[in-house]
């Protein structure tokens, strides 16, 4: 399997959950597109040149490998599902909303054989080598707001966060795996817990005391959504003095 993803750092946590569900149904991951038998393409399209990026990734992935089985989602996926498919000679395409189970979803849809759980160890892959010190991990998706700018919430859909538990399950995994840095992502991550009862500070506090992580990132933040209960939590070294905030569409870095 060749996994590749355009765009933000969510497809990036998404690209890397699904090389770790690929190993729990026993397949390897391939280096390139022409390695593989099945090629699975997370697409954007938050601008126009994005869109053109997603539709030329497609297709070159399309002519040089014509025999794999192809398998896109991600935004431009999801926005344009049914001029994408016929036009760019996609196998599958897997909607925002079910691309947690995309894997799955391939496995049964394409008709993909049942392995063995692989043995493919960290650092194997270009994919798992840079996830060894540092993996994305998605914990929000979707946003509640509809910003006339932007196109992200009608292709990601509302707001939905993911359990604390099962957030500190899976770093708790990949820390395991040799992993020593997360990033936690999401398109509205300030907004975090904002469906059930939890909040960003909650779920930073929990992952500080139940996992033994070295570092962890936060990931981009609109700067009004910081609350005062997360700022003395910088006093633990493990959670790095470092933001990358965002309004109207911009952006500014700021580190301790």
């Amino acid at each position: 399997v060749y996994l590749q993803a355009l765009g933000c750092r969510l497809n990036e946590a998404e690209l890397e959950t699904w090389s770790r569900d690929c190993r729990a149904h026993g397949y390897s991951l391939a280096d390139s597109a022409e390695q593989a038998d099945l090629v699975v393409i997370n697409t954007c399209a938050v601008t126009g040149e994005s869109v053109r990026k997603s539709r030329q990734l497609i297709r070159r992935a399309r002519r040089d490998n014509p025999l794999a089985k192809l398998v896109v989602s991600g935004c431009y996926a999801s926005l344009e599902p049914e001029a994408g498919a016929a036009e760019l000679g996609i196998d599958l395409l897997v909607a925002n909303a079910d691309k947690d189970r995309l894997i799955d979803i391939a496995a049964r849809r394409l008709d993909l054989p049942v392995m063995p759980e692989s043995a493919t160890e960290p650092g194997e892959n270009a994919l798992l080598a840079r996830g060894r010190q540092r993996a994305f991990v998605k914990v929000q998706d979707g946003c509640r707001y509809r910003c006339a700018f932007c196109i992200v919430t009608k292709a990601r859909g509302d707001e939905r966060s993911r359990p604390v538990g099962e957030v500190v399950d899976e770093v708790n995994r990949i820390h395991a795996e040799g992993t020593q840095e997360v990033v936690l992502t999401g398109v509205h991550l300030g907004g975090y817990g904002g469906d059930h009862a939890a909040d960003l500070p909650t779920l930073v506090r929990t992952l500080l005391a139940d996992t033994d992580i070295p570092r962890i990132r936060l990931g981009s933040l609109e700067p009004w959504e910081i609350s005062d209960d997360l700022w003395p939590m910088f006093e633990d070294p493990r959670l790095l003095p470092h933001l990358h905030l965002r309004w109207a569409g911009d952006a500014v870095t700021v580190e301790d």
